[in-house]
């Protein structure tokens, strides 16, 4: 076990107190007195925060999908849908199927991508009336389906790695929003 001396634990302060993290606004510099490498660091970490290194905050992160409950549900959401001219993407689950349970979170993140273009939902096949199931035409999960003026456009099942399946599901997004 080593023990700092006096002369190495003053070094390690002034090392973590000439390293704070200042921030304005959206541009963050590190404040230093390095004199030009401070200046020059504080203009590289600012090229970043322009260009889009630094999360877009003004956004969320992931949208919380919204379940359906029945038949009657999805015909209120499918005609609202319509009258919005606006895609929905419906997530049919179970909470038994791993795949469908580590797929949801994924799913959310990508919602807040298309938050004011596809409204997402899904439907745990277990708590609603099989009519409902039988009406998406659901044999295999997660079947991840895209309706569009009242009827279901496409849809991809997802038996195979979650970010192949978000990658397929973007693309079908992307088939039928303008």
């Amino acid at each position: 076990m080593s023990v700092l001396g006096a002369n190495s634990s003053q070094i390690l302060y002034r090392q973590l107190h000439q390293h704070q993290i200042l921030s304005t606004g959206k541009r963050c510099f590190l404040n230093t007195d390095f004199g030009l490498l401070g200046d020059q660091r504080r203009r590289e970490l600012r090229i970043k925060a322009e260009a889009g290194f630094w999360p877009d905050l003004s956004r969320p992160a992931a949208v919380e999908m919204e379940s359906i409950d029945d038949s009657d549900h999805l015909d209120r959401i499918l005609i609202h849908s319509q009258q919005l001219s606006q895609p929905i993407l419906i997530d049919w689950m179970a909470t038994w199927c791993r795949k469908c349970i580590y797929l949801k979170p994924k799913l959310e993140k990508l919602a807040a991508d298309y938050v004011t273009k596809v409204k997402f939902y899904y439907v745990d096949v277990n708590k609603v009336p099989q009519s409902l199931v039988k009406r998406g035409n659901i044999s295999k999960m997660p079947t991840i389906q895209l309706w569009k003026d009242g009827e279901m456009k496409a849809e991809v099942i997802g038996g195979h790695k979650a970010w192949l399946v978000i990658e397929e599901v973007r693309e079908m997004i992307q088939k039928f929003v303008s």
